[in-house]
């Protein structure tokens, strides 16, 4: 079990690591061994997950999220398999920590009477600027 916070617990068989062909540093090595990992996690049928994160994880985590809601982290960073696959848990557990923690609702506010009197008198300054800018008048 991988501890998130004090609700929220991954089970380690939840996620599925495979190894596939880095593009990344490595020289003549790269072509020969898997050092890059991607990992997947079944999100939307996750056990370990409330649903209020579920749906916050699968916004935050935008299109690495397949139709299917599998989430998908490739890391080819680092040129050992071992690191690069720490790196792609490191990425997972921030995605659902940030997703853990519920949004601050908004408090609608009203312009304060300062702020109106000081918008109405840039508007009818720039108006009167406008005005000027016209060429003479003709009186009929």
């Amino acid at each position: 079990m991988i501890r998130i916070n004090a609700r929220i617990d991954l089970d380690e068989n939840e996620l599925d690591f495979s190894f596939i062909r880095a593009s990344g540093p490595g020289g003549q090595n790269v072509n020969k061994v898997s050092s890059a990992v991607r990992l997947r996690f079944d999100v939307r049928h996750s056990p370990s997950l409330p649903d209020d994160v579920r749906d916050r994880l699968i916004r935050l985590a935008g299109r690495r999220v397949t139709d299917a809601g599998e989430l998908i982290i490739t890391a080819q960073i680092h040129r050992s398999q071992e690191r690069n696959r720490q790196e792609a848990l490191d990425k997972l557990l921030d995605l659902v920590r940030r997703a853990a923690v519920p949004p601050v609702p908004r408090r609608p506010t009203k312009p304060t009477a300062g702020s109106r009197k000081r918008r109405l008198e840039s508007k009818s300054r720039r108006s009167a600027i406008k005005r000027l800018r016209g060429g003479p008048q003709a009186d009929e």
